[in-house]
């Protein structure tokens, strides 16, 4: 199970350990149920992770529009196990999307310093 708390903004963040060529950072991330991918993370700490850029990736906004974002690899560490996701370069906060949240239940307490909780839903 993984844990975290709702934060000033109405936003849910959880702690994630983000590794790639330099030492793992833990960051927080926000957690985005609009946002398909699995990780974007900003400029400056791809650059401080020293992730390895694999391409580009056209992404649809939430207002229809289109762009081209940097698209990275990064180990994070997900229920205990290493796991390589693909991460998108942002000007913006750190966050996962529902691939990486794919087969775990979300639950909310959404209040000040309110509960999140990710639960595991397969048995492995």
């Amino acid at each position: 199970m993984i844990t975290g708390k709702i934060v000033n903004n109405q936003e849910a963040t959880i702690e994630l350990e983000v590794t790639g060529v330099a030492h793992p950072q833990k960051i927080e991330v926000v957690v985005d149920t609009g946002f398909t991918g699995e990780l974007m993370l900003p400029g400056d700490l791809i650059e401080i992770l020293g992730l390895p850029r694999v391409g580009e990736l056209r992404i649809i906004l939430g207002d229809g529009s289109q762009v081209d974002l940097d698209m990275y690899l990064a180990v994070v560490v997900w229920r205990d196990e290493k796991r390589i996701v693909q991460t998108l370069r942002t000007d913006g906060k750190p966050l996962i999307g529902m691939s990486l949240l794919y087969g775990n239940r979300l639950i909310l307490d959404i209040v000040t310093e309110g509960t999140v909780t990710i639960e595991n839903l397969t048995n492995d």
